[in-house]
């Protein structure tokens, strides 16, 4: 018992030190961080154990724990002592190729899988091709039950991507057991993966307080998609009637016999009777709740109580489980937005391009992840999105071997005609321009050197001082004669007096 009990404390030790080497170790992929924490996770359940199984020990129910320290301590301990020597030789010749391995070994070969694993150790957890080792969602089959729902709009999976956690959209009338079935399936997809991507997380913690802040929204009628419904004889749904604008019952008859069966039915009275019966029976709820009117008022088909308490709980389970999507959703977010732009990318491709990238995705999954790796570009080509160079070939399509200097810019090259025709149009070309109190109209289009600039800048302003008017010159005026003159010459017609 006691060399038990020290085993279990060897054992504990050591998965400690293991776990804080696991902690310290550095990782630098996806593949390699959840390996990391489902390695962890592993070591802190043993952990575990090996805590609750001392626990046992020390609180020594059956007694058998104190009866060896005594035998240990007693009178007769050399006695105790060589038994248990003998003991020990007797099953050592009874197994004599019986080879007893140091704890310290396990360890030690759980240090080398880590630092140079095998390809075994690579996939310690299980997602399939669509996931890529925890990169992407596979949420192929929650939408196929999501577009099945009765009344939901139809949408492809790419909007399901955006729109998944998006429930309080949809109307409460909509959310029934098919729906109640759709999120099920959803929660338990997400519970999941949420598993296998982040073993470490507590989810039995984290759905408590999700649940708590649940219910706290929900006493409030805070939470998304279910508003908090008032208690008075108007709070249910329908084609409700606010009776504060009515003072008497034949204000009420005044709208018609159609008008009040509606507000009727919304309220689940009986809609029967006369315009005036109709109307006092509507006008009789004004500022009282259901429980105080009569219950001969109300319609034989209306719910009792314990039907609307079954309606609330169903509304509440459902919400409760939106909650956690909610939560789910967040946890994943990342892992979202990378699946989205995974399946537009490849909705653009061909399917041999596809075929392609699946190929180089299975045989080079690490180096793709690895975001130190220095690709090989002895060209020096411009990367593309998947921080590769782009191929040369596209790279002379798009005439980025030919490169552009603007002075005006600073002596700044750009690559390409495309990219430096679209320069004149911005911030730096346009700082430029202003520096040499030079507009940067359509006039200096394809003008990169100073001179140019300040040049075709004097040529404009000198062809506009000459079309400029002049009225000195250009206007003109009549005398009493009927002779035209120009302005300057009327003036000094009329300052000699000769006009």
């Amino acid at each position: 018992m006691l060399e038990q009990q020290r085993r279990y404390h060897e054992e504990r030790e050591r998965t400690m030190d293991a776990l804080v080497k696991e902690m310290m170790f550095n990782r630098k992929t996806q593949r390699e961080q959840i390996n990391g924490d489902y390695r962890q996770k592993l070591l802190l359940d043993r952990s575990m154990e090996c805590a609750a199984s001392l626990r046992d020990l020390y609180e020594d129910r059956d007694g058998s724990r104190k009866e060896e320290i005594a035998a240990l301590s007693g009178p007769n301990e050399f006695l105790e002592f060589y038994n248990r020597l003998k003991n020990i030789k007797d099953f050592h010749r009874k197994h004599p190729n019986e080879i007893c391995i140091p704890m310290s070994m396990e360890f030690d070969d759980l240090t080398k899988a880590r630092e140079n694993p095998t390809e075994e150790m690579q996939n310690l957890v299980e997602f399939t091709d669509e996931e890529s080792y925890g990169k992407y969602l596979d949420l192929h089959e929650c939408y196929e039950q999501y577009i099945n729902l009765k009344g939901i709009e139809k949408i492809d999976y790419v909007g399901y991507l955006s729109v998944f956690d998006q429930l309080f959209d949809i109307p409460k009338e909509k959310k029934n057991a098919s729906y109640k079935a759709y999120l099920h399936s959803l929660l338990s997809y997400l519970e999941e993966y949420c598993l296998r991507i982040r073993p470490l997380v507590d989810l039995q913690d984290e759905m408590q307080k999700v649940n708590e802040e649940f219910e706290k929204k929900w006493t409030e009628g805070t939470f998304p998609g279910w508003p908090k419904e008032a208690m008075g004889a108007l709070a249910h749904t329908g084609a409700h009637l606010d009776l504060s604008a009515f003072t008497s019952w034949e204000e009420l008859a005044s709208l018609g016999l159609d008008r009040l069966k509606s507000a009727l039915m919304a309220l689940g009275l009986k809609c029967g009777g006369t315009l005036k019966e109709r109307a006092q029976r509507l006008f009789e709820t004004k500022g009282r709740n259901l429980e105080e009117l009569d219950p001969a008022a109300f319609a034989k088909s209306k719910p009792g109580k314990a039907g609307k308490t079954r309606d609330i709980d169903r509304q509440k389970e459902i919400a409760s489980l939106e909650s956690q999507v909610y939560w789910f959703t967040e946890v994943v977010s990342e892992q979202r937005a990378s699946t989205k732009e995974n399946v537009q990318r490849k909705q653009a491709r061909t399917g041999e391009e596809r075929n392609e990238s699946d190929n180089e995705n299975m045989s080079d999954d690490d180096s793709d992840d690895d975001a130190n790796d220095i690709p090989y570009n002895p060209k020096n080509l411009p990367l593309g999105w998947d921080g590769k160079p782009i191929p040369y070939w596209l790279y002379k399509l798009h005439g980025l071997n030919i490169s552009y200097t603007c002075e005006i810019c600073g002596n700044y090259t750009y690559r390409g005609p495309k990219v430096f025709q679209r320069h004149f149009a911005e911030w730096r070309h346009a700082h430029g321009m202003r520096c040499l109190g030079v507009p940067n109209t359509a006039h200096f289009a394809n003008v990169t050197l100073i001179e140019d600039a300040i040049a075709l800048w004097q040529k404009i302003k000198s062809g506009k001082d000459v079309e400029r008017w002049k009225p000195e010159v250009e206007e003109e005026f009549e005398d009493s004669a009927g002779n035209v003159v120009t302005k300057k010459t009327f003036d000094d017609l009329r300052r000699q007096g000769l006009l």
